[in-house]
């Protein structure tokens, strides 16, 4: 199982979770046609059409009706069919279909003044108060406010003015039930519109997150190889050019160094598929032994200052990890950046932390900045952790202090590889 295994893996988890989100979506989107376009429609050619089928209301007013009403019902159809489609984008909306709007508009325009016009007070705003909830749908949210305000506002005149010029009665009605109609259509059209940009909202924020996690995933596999590799390349490096100064001197010498050259470029690729199995766990002990016997081979006298407790003392693997991390890298810099002689090893338990220093002489004067998968990515994870890692310069000597909480938690992306390990 390799790279491409992993990202498979990750590929199809995501796939997985998108078909899932997919087919909630898809139902979610057939309830919200049946509940905004579906109901909305209904009730307009409910109302409207048995107003129409009243012999009571005179041919004139009728004919021009039924033609808007069917104008009316196709427009609307389709203008909060294509409102559903949309994927909603914070503060910015796509341009709206302006020649649909006004079809719209001006069939609700004859379905209101038809009915208003042999006085039906409460049917006449029916079709208005459609026509701006879905006009609504199409503006940002404070243009919609002020959309839907404006419209009840006004909806009160034209019943009211008729009414009065007429003397009915019915005046309060003429003038009130406008207004609260309008204003209940807008939220029963408005409210499920904005319960589903919100689920399409989430919907692309998990679609994200999953794409998220699987780049995270890799940097982590890309942090984890450079670890390993680039050790190992260093030491082997370092090997070769020791072999190639011993190969006249002291054959037999430059004989076992490259018997150890060999030993380290099996281990390289032992190492490399365990990081692609997920089963490789890089380990404080071993490091700090590895370490050792690397700058030994390298002429570097080593002060190893272990203490007995904190060696014995059962810290959680993840902690075990990250300062075994630290250990490679701090090693691996001074076989890289530094022409040192002398180097020291600190390892205790003070005061609730695991504490690691690792330092050496010889510093170059001007070495390379830490880079992303160096030192500054391991500063990162410790401090995930709860620990921290710094580094200093004092003349040519360069120290490197790493600290971390003994129960401390496991850093992120350690549960992957754990998970792969147990497996």
């Amino acid at each position: 199982m390799g790279d491409g295994a992993i990202e498979q893996g990750a590929a199809g988890e995501q796939g997985a979770a998108g078909e899932q989100g997919a087919a909630g979506l898809t139902g979610l989107r057939r309830y919200m046609w049946w509940t905004v376009p579906g109901t909305t429609l209904a009730v307009l050619a409910v109302l409207v059409g048995g107003w129409l089928l009243d012999g009571d209301v005179p041919l004139w007013a009728r004919v021009p009706a039924a033609a808007a009403l069917a104008v009316e019902l196709a427009a609307s159809g389709v203008l909060l069919g294509r409102r559903l489609a949309w994927l909603p984008v914070p503060d910015a909306h796509p341009r709206p279909p302006v020649g649909r709007l006004t079809v719209a508009v001006a069939a609700g325009v004859v379905l209101a003044v038809c009915p208003l016009a042999v006085r039906d007070y409460g049917l006449w705003p029916v079709a208005p108060a459609v026509v701006v909830a879905v006009v609504a749908t199409y503006l940002p949210p404070r243009r919609r406010r002020a959309l839907v305000a404006a419209a009840v506002a006004l909806a009160a005149l034209p019943g009211g003015v008729v009414g009065l010029v007429a003397g009915d009665v019915e005046l309060a009605y003429a003038a009130l039930f406008p207004p609260g109609l309008v204003a209940f259509t807008a939220w029963v059209t408005l409210g499920p519109l904005w319960a589903w940009d919100t689920a399409r909202r989430l919907d692309a924020a998990r679609r994200l997150e999953a794409e998220l996690a699987v780049r995270e995933e890799r940097l982590r596999f890309a942090a984890d190889l450079h670890d390993i590799q680039g050790h190992h390349l260093q030491v082997i490096a370092l090997k070769g050019e020791l072999a190639e100064r011993l190969v006249e001197a002291d054959p037999a010498r430059a004989a076992a160094e490259l018997k150890d050259i060999q030993r380290l470029a099996a281990d390289a690729l032992s190492d490399t598929r365990a990081v692609v199995r997920g089963y490789r766990r890089t380990s404080l002990d071993d490091e700090i032994t590895n370490a050792t016997r690397v700058l030994a081979a390298a002429d570097i006298d080593t002060a190893l200052r272990l203490d007995p407790a904190a060696v014995a003392f059962g810290l959680p693997d993840s902690a075990r990890h990250l300062l075994g991390l630290v250990m490679r890298e701090a090693t691996t810099n001074v076989l890289r950046h530094s022409r040192a002689r002398h180097a020291e090893v600190d390892y205790l338990i003070s005061g609730g932390l695991a504490r690691l220093r690792v330092g050496n002489d010889g510093a170059d004067a001007h070495p390379a900045a830490p880079d992303g998968t160096g030192l500054r990515t391991l500063a990162e994870r410790l401090s995930a952790a709860g620990g921290e890692l710094t580094w200093r310069r004092d003349g040519d000597r360069f120290v490197v202090t790493a600290a971390l909480p003994v129960n401390s938690p496991a850093p992120p992306g350690a549960s992957a590889t754990a998970d792969g390990a147990a497996r």
